[in-house]
């Protein structure tokens, strides 16, 4: 493995991995009060972008990274939906 890629996978993982902490908070404590609909929306659609690119170029540390976050991010989106309580 080249140097480059190896950047990728770390950048990759730590980008993925800063989104477990928030997914399991919300889960955990169905507080989504803090939670922007509008930035998660957006930001859930940008990933999904990006994994599309990753899979056109055959970037794989794009791809994996994008999968992972897609699925954090979307899980993040739909406990918003799903957990806010009318105020």
């Amino acid at each position: 493995m080249q140097l480059p890629e190896l950047v990728g996978y770390a950048a990759a993982s730590l980008t993925t991995a800063s989104f477990i902490p928030q997914a399991w908070l919300t889960f955990k404590t169905r507080d989504v009060s803090g939670i922007s609909l509008g930035m998660y929306s957006v930001f859930t659609a940008g990933i999904a972008l990006w994994l599309v690119y990753g899979l056109m170029i055959q970037a794989w540390p794009v791809v994996i990274a994008n999968v992972i976050t897609l699925v954090l991010a979307a899980s993040i989106l739909v406990m918003r939906l799903r957990f806010k309580t009318a105020t």
